[in-house]
């Protein structure tokens, strides 16, 4: 069963095309430190991983050190569970006692027994999707238990020993997210809100954000808690502000009616102790013409800081003011205790897109290192004005790089170089923050997905180190007039599809596939069923049913050219003036986005494209900087240690290892000298490891889980797995 999970021990003593970066000496402890024959490792028996990334504090560190740099080349496969179908798998699973909570790629909630992966029970949704769900929330008072699973648009809760809904809960065992965020009179059925990342348990509440869609229609992302028994709605912050409230003056008037999105899909964090609540929101609708929200648009791309109890605004930072780039805070922040000026600060460290890191005192929001308002161009866009200024962190330096010259294209070819740099002559290419242009492409390196992407960063609590893995390829992106579609089938495609899958229906392979001849390798039903179901990256459209859905399925069989009447064109008139915001119709909409990508598919630009930093947070300095995953085929030809794209996180633990999987290509997972960079160990798993591991002690014997699928990677093997390792029983 294991035979294609291959183990190996490499030290590294030099890596071609590796820079390590030493920043003077930390007091980190050695692996002799915390081995697994000390008194405190043999008093822990049991030690579970209780909450989405280990803790409600957003490290992903674990205390556990049987694992540890001394022994991990004998970690070997401890069990498998095949779910035996294909698609996406972002969890990081939930260990409590000897049981493991976990999704399926279509969002069917598993319990497995964690020392041998056997199934206990699953709980299979109403309707299936393939929508990411990256984790899932559990609540216990030490009597009583609580499972809460986000499946698409409801919240559910269920009983941890059955899986069975709990009915006191809501309607019937479950809440619908998207009541109470769409306005009197909308039809909240037809709109789109589903939990990609788990809910924050504080007290007897759990605290929920959503994600929403790139487009109008989009729900207001408010900020929601409720409570664990009823689902009773007990606060609720505006990340819109409405009027009266602190905010409102940053956008147009009546936006908190007009606008929608400014939501939190990336998960939260919390101080505990405190009662304070850590959450970063996404961008406001439109993403990328900012017309009809003109403004610094608070709180939308903003680090909220609230206290749990009441969801009132303690502090924030806006990292984006009126974003027109799609630059959202991308996942959620750690908290961290940094030595600043002579004293010890908790603090919290918040990653981003741009590959910057923030760093703010955890009670008043200061900086702890110095954030410059800096000047950028205005656009030139007709109805658009972006700001004069965005913040910059002066420390640490970025993490992945910031503007795109043409002394950076590929050189793996002399053909792929000359293609890149032709293209490259097309684009505008400036750094960040750079405005869109009307029918010309502007570089957006990093690229949409950062920089830092939804896999979030490791701590090490003794330390003050974070870890962060980063992708370093480029994108484009711009826009065009928004004209009218010649039927209804092509208005409805422009307006809500043409964002991802390009004006053309070329996309952005294999995030974003193309959609020309979609109709010859799908049927009706099928397309359907993705449209109101949603897929990965996609949301579902309920809004598109009956007259529209044969419309735009019309539209995507025969590419436009139906033939089109005056009754067409009228339609085509009704449904663009639903899906248009109330301030007026766009005058401009996105091209799509769009990875800079050769003609053999691999990133136009230089290595590497995917990296592994490790920052001193109490300095600013770099410890070590190294790629991150590699193309099997270009290894084989030579061309090894270039980084690859990669999402999920790194774990940290006490025996003083980084373990990352997360590479699309590779299908790695690897596990690095926290101090240097040194790899360790590395096992190849059955598809790519696009999550976050997971680790645990069950009856003396540590185990480290990941969830592995092939959905990132539509050339290699297809289908889905959870994998767990563990020291050989004789070495426990």
């Amino acid at each position: 069963m294991h035979q294609f999970l291959r183990t190996s021990a490499l030290r590294l003593v030099t890596v071609a095309g590796t820079v390590v970066i030493f920043a003077g000496s930390l007091n980190i402890l050695q692996p002799s430190a915390y081995g697994r024959n000390s008194a405190k490792a043999r008093a822990i028996t049991q030690q579970d991983w209780p909450a989405y990334n280990g803790n409600q504090n957003g490290d992903h560190y674990s205390s556990l050190a049987q694992i540890n740099r001394s022994n991990i080349a004998k970690l070997k496969p401890a069990w498998v569970f095949d779910l035996k179908e294909a698609g996406g798998l972002q969890t990081n699973p939930l260990i409590i006692g000897r049981t493991m909570y976990a999704y399926t790629t279509t969002q069917t909630v598993l319990a497995l027994d964690a020392v041998n992966g056997k199934k206990l029970w699953q709980f299979v949704p109403e309707q299936p999707s393939r929508q990411p769900a990256r984790g899932l929330s559990y609540w216990t008072d030490g009597r009583t238990s609580i499972l809460f699973a986000g499946m698409v648009s409801y919240l559910y809760a269920l009983d941890p020993q059955t899986g069975r809904p709990i009915s006191e809960f809501g309607e019937g065992g479950r809440i619908d997210l998207r009541k109470g965020l769409a306005d009197p009179g909308v039809d909240y059925t037809k709109t789109f809100a589903a939990m990609t990342s788990p809910g924050t348990i504080y007290k007897d509440m759990i605290i929920v954000g959503f994600r929403a869609p790139e487009t109008e229609p989009a729900l207001r992302g408010d900020i929601r808690a409720f409570d664990v028994h009823t689902g009773a709605l007990r606060w609720s912050f505006h990340t819109i502000p409405h009027p009266g409230e602190p905010g409102y003056s940053t956008w147009m008037p009546q936006s908190w009616k007009t606008s929608g999105s400014a939501n939190n899909w990336a998960g939260m964090t919390l101080d505990q102790k405190r009662g304070i609540l850590y959450v970063p929101t996404g961008s406001a609708v439109n993403d990328f013409y900012g017309f009809d929200r003109i403004g610094d648009d608070l709180y939308a791309n903003t680090l909220l800081a609230l206290d749990a109890n009441t969801g009132k605004l303690i502090w924030h930072f806006q990292d984006v003011h009126h974003d027109i780039w799609d630059r959202d805070f991308p996942s959620p922040p750690a908290l961290i205790t940094v030595r600043s000026h002579g004293r010890s600060i908790d603090a919290v460290a918040q990653t981003s897109k741009q590959g910057f890191v923030f760093l703010f005192d955890r009670v008043t929001g200061k900086p702890l290192f110095s954030i410059q308002e800096r000047p950028f161009p205005p656009s030139v866009v007709p109805g658009e004005k972006t700001s004069p200024t965005q913040p910059i962190p002066l420390a640490p330096a970025p993490y992945a790089r910031q503007r795109l010259t043409a002394d950076m294209l590929t050189t793996r070819t002399p053909e792929a170089h000359a293609w890149a740099l032709d293209h490259f002559r097309t684009f505008v290419s400036d750094g960040q923050f750079v405005p869109f242009r009307v029918d010309k492409q502007t570089v957006v390196f990093p690229g949409f997905d950062g920089g830092a992407e939804w896999g979030g960063p490791g701590v090490d609590p003794h330390t003050g180190v974070i870890y962060i893995n980063a992708n370093d390829i480029a994108w484009t992106g711009g826009l065009t007039e928004n004209k009218p579609g010649a039927s209804l089938g092509e208005t409805i495609y422009q307006s809500q599809c043409s964002v991802c899958h390009g004006a053309d229906r070329q996309g952005s392979p294999p995030e974003f596939p193309s959609l020309a001849g979609v109709t010859d390798r799908f049927s009706n039903s099928a397309i359907g069923e993705i449209l109101h179901r949603g897929r990965g990256r996609m949301p579902s459209f309920p809004n598109i049913d009956g007259t529209s859905e044969a419309a735009l399925l019309n539209y995507l069989r025969t590419g436009g050219k139906e033939t089109s009447d005056s009754s067409g064109h009228q339609q085509a008139k009704e449904v663009a003036s639903t899906l248009e915001p109330l301030n007026g119709e766009a005058k401009y909409r996105f091209t799509g986005y769009r990875k800079f990508l050769d003609p053999d598919g691999y990133p136009a630009v230089r290595p590497p494209w995917g990296t592994l930093n490790a920052i001193d947070m109490n300095t600013g300095h770099y410890l070590w900087k190294i790629p991150l995953g590699s193309y099997p085929e270009l290894a084989a030809a030579g061309m090894k240690n270039t980084g690859s794209e990669n999402y999920g996180g790194p774990l940290v633990t006490a025996g003083g290892v980084v373990m990352i999987a997360a590479t699309n290509f590779d299908r790695q997972i690897r596990a690095f000298n926290s101090s240097t960079g040194e790899l360790l160990w590395s096992a190849t798993l059955p598809y790519s490891g696009n999550a976050t591991p997971a680790t645990y002690m069950i009856d003396g014997r540590q185990y480290v889980v990941i969830a592995a699928s092939g959905a990132r990677d539509t050339k290699g093997p297809q289908g889905a797995a959870y994998v767990a390792f563990a020291l050989p029983e004789t070495d426990n």
